[in-house]
């Protein structure tokens, strides 16, 4: 594994926001939602999530997430991303989101 400076860690903007809304994505190639997160003085935005597995579409609703937001969009089939769900593989390579313990303000950064 590569070593990273600090300098290179505090490039990425990992943010916390809360998922406002949660669309089905037939049109991805692997299972997948759409997520509208509110990332506070950052704002709203969407992304595609693989994490049908272990969520349903009313668990996730108010739930706060880690988000990387300042990578460029990326389109998916016919969907633009805005930012990258954050999440960790389980034996069965089915994505558990990370996310914080206790609510904390949305746009907060991880340190």
């Amino acid at each position: 594994m590569e070593e990273i400076t600090w300098s290179d860690f505090e490039k990425v903007a990992l943010k916390v926001g809360t998922i406002l809304e949660v669309l089905d994505f037939p049109e991805a190639r692997k299972p997948a939602f759409k997520v509208k997160v509110d990332f506070g003085e950052f704002g709203q935005k969407w992304s595609s999530a693989q994490i049908t597995k272990h969520y349903s579409k009313e668990e996730l609703i108010g739930k706060q997430i880690i988000g990387v937001i300042n990578f460029p969009n990326k389109q998916i089939a016919n969907f633009i991303s805005e930012f990258l769900v954050t999440g960790f593989a389980d034996q069965h390579g089915d994505i558990v989101l990370a996310a914080v313990e206790r609510k904390v303000p949305n746009g907060s950064s991880l340190l």
